[in-house]
């Protein structure tokens, strides 16, 4: 690993000052006295962040630049957060954690493992504040003890090893962006595929009637399709995980010492000496649900709180499906000919655009080459659609 110099330096202060904005902005949006505490308690470590990249840079002879204003991808979180609600940007936020952890993860320097440890810590705390607020309060503050509540040993994960928690992290940030993920990749499957529709009949026949009936017909199709194929994958999606979790219940309940013996043995694996994961596991298995909750999360590698509703995956990818696939139709609803194609084309390049942006906000790329990649995609697919309908449309003529 390269050691830290001036360039990295303000990168990294750039990255928390951008993270002090975002917090105390959250802080400041949110209603519940909890959570907005939680965001402060963010935004001060954010801040204590920033002043040790800040005297870095004087350590080594550089200016420290005046503080300007955050990222696009942070303004845009800020934005929605005001619209919709902090909730509604959970994953967003995590997402954003979880890349400012990987920026740190090439990095040698004691501040740095000291930094990175807080960003673990701060996913932790967006994960508990959509459960119990006073657990993620008490995570912010680190002052209490894993041991000593079983209450709070059912909620916080165990200690993790320095290999597992970039695994870890990199699953939560994936698997759990479910519901606005869903939306945003629902919207570009229905613009790419209703566009490349319509410009394919386009190619073949000149009758707006047929083309809008044509495009109706893909947005319907494609719809209820992304719906059903939704509800199918997340229910059994679901049942196994249930199945998985209803074994273990079992198998505590027909022979909880081996049970209790193999929880101790990861947290072996995890750096424990024999002793204290023995101590661990027992205090953990004075409470029967706490330690399912454990052995479920560290064995089985799954969420019981993140099972996810097929219902709502199902909804959410028809109305995102169907409000891409809406776009390029709208201009034959009042218009025809050369201007309702070329306003279609515009349209339609235009929403892709968007749509590469708030994928950016997932991925962390840049807006503009993710907005640029979306549309080259999107016009390479509905070139190649067109080009065949008019090569059909010749030969049927």
């Amino acid at each position: 690993m390269a050691a830290i110099d001036i360039q990295q330096s303000l990168e990294n202060l750039k990255l928390e000052r951008d993270a002090i904005v975002l917090y105390d902005a959250l802080a400041g949006i949110e209603k519940d006295d909890r959570r907005a505490t939680a965001f402060r308690t963010i935004a001060g470590n954010e801040r204590r962040h920033a002043e040790v990249w800040a005297s870095k840079l004087r350590e080594l002879g550089a200016t420290v630049p005046l503080v300007g204003g955050p990222r696009l991808r942070v303004r845009t979180i800020i934005v929605l957060a005001r619209i919709f609600g902090t909730r509604a940007v959970s994953d967003l936020v995590q997402a954003l954690e979880g890349d400012e952890e990987m920026a740190y993860a090439g990095q040698a320097s004691p501040e740095v493992e000291a930094i990175a440890a807080d960003e673990r810590e701060h996913a932790e705390i967006w994960k508990r504040l959509a459960g119990d607020p006073s657990v993620a309060s008490r995570l912010a503050d680190a002052k209490q003890p894993v041991e000593a509540d079983p209450a709070v040993l059912r909620q916080v994960r165990a200690p993790r090893g320095k290999g597992e928690v970039g695994r870890d992290e990199s699953w939560h940030r994936t698997g759990q962006s479910g519901t606005l993920r869903a939306v945003i990749f629902g919207v570009s499957d229905g613009l790419v595929s209703n566009t490349s529709l319509v410009m394919g009949i386009s190619g073949a026949s000149t009758d707006p009637h047929f083309i809008l009936l044509a495009g109706i017909a893909g947005l319907l199709a494609g719809s209820f399709s992304m719906a059903a194929g939704e509800y199918i994958s997340m229910q059994s999606q679901r049942e196994l995980y249930e199945r998985q979790i209803a074994l273990e219940r079992a198998e505590m309940q027909a022979m909880p010492d081996e049970e209790q013996a193999e929880l101790a043995a990861i947290y072996r694996t995890k750096g424990f000496t024999e002793e204290e994961a023995s101590r661990v596991a027992a205090r953990l298995f004075r409470d029967p649900e706490a330690a399912l909750d454990t052995l479920i999360r560290e064995e089985l590698g799954l969420d019981p709180d993140q099972l996810g509703s097929p219902w709502g995956a199902a909804f959410g990818s028809l109305v995102a499906f169907a409000a891409g696939a809406a776009v390029p139709v709208l201009p034959y609803l009042v218009g025809s000919g050369a201007v309702a194609f070329g306003v279609s084309i515009g349209l339609s390049l235009a929403a892709m655009f968007v749509v590469g942006i708030g994928i950016s906000l997932l991925t962390g790329r840049s807006a503009l080459f993710s907005g640029a990649r979306q549309v080259g995609i999107g016009a390479l697919a509905a070139a190649v659609t067109f080009l065949v309908g008019r090569i059909i449309g010749v030969a049927v003529g």
